[in-house]
């Protein structure tokens, strides 16, 4: 559907005449389209750090063993970031599943996000055979095992990029953040 609006009128002058404006049904669906789109977003992610977060919660000495194996810190700071990392997963879960500071909670996913990306691309590259542990203890690969650095990878940049999306636009249908600023 194209709608067409005219102003203006017909007195002769180059500034008189008509204007033409167009809206479409296309515009229009954007329009309502993106806020479910939008929460489609933030619920999925919010469902990935939680599952992640809860998975290594229950055995954070697995989860430091698991972010010792990238081997890029002490074995003293991956303990700690093994220790902290569920947790930080579970409170951006969280934020995202109630929608509070979406566009803030966002960008710290995406910038762990983009962490990840780069530890598992850091991996690839030299050679070592681990277990990302994203969604699991991780850590060394057994004999036999095979890496799936490219799944991985290609899964992180799709939750990057669901991760942008909120950033870009943040305004979600059942958000405390739409309640606290008084949106519908």
């Amino acid at each position: 559907m194209l709608r067409i609006t005219m102003a203006g009128n017909l007195s002769g002058t180059d500034s008189d005449y008509p204007k033409v404006t167009m809206e479409t049904s296309r515009q229009t669906r954007m329009t309502v389209a993106w806020p479910w789109i939008g929460t489609a977003a933030r619920l999925g992610l919010a469902a990935v750090w939680l599952i992640a977060g809860a998975l290594k919660v229950g055995d954070l000495a697995a989860s430091a063993r698991a972010v010792n194996a990238y081997q890029v810190m002490s074995y003293d700071t991956a303990k700690v970031v093994g220790a902290v990392q569920p947790f930080l997963e579970i409170a951006l879960g969280l934020l995202l599943l109630i929608g509070l500071s979406t566009r803030l909670t966002a960008v710290i996913s995406a910038l762990l996000l983009a962490v990840f990306v780069a530890g598992i691309a850091s991996a690839w590259a030299r050679g070592l055979r681990i277990d990302c542990g994203c969604f699991s203890s991780g850590g060394e690969l057994g004999r036999g095992e095979s890496t799936a650095y490219g799944v991985d990878i290609a899964r992180d940049l799709a939750f990057l990029a669901l991760s942008g999306l909120l950033v870009w636009r943040p305004r979600t249908r059942f958000s405390l953040d739409g309640v606290l600023l008084g949106e519908k």
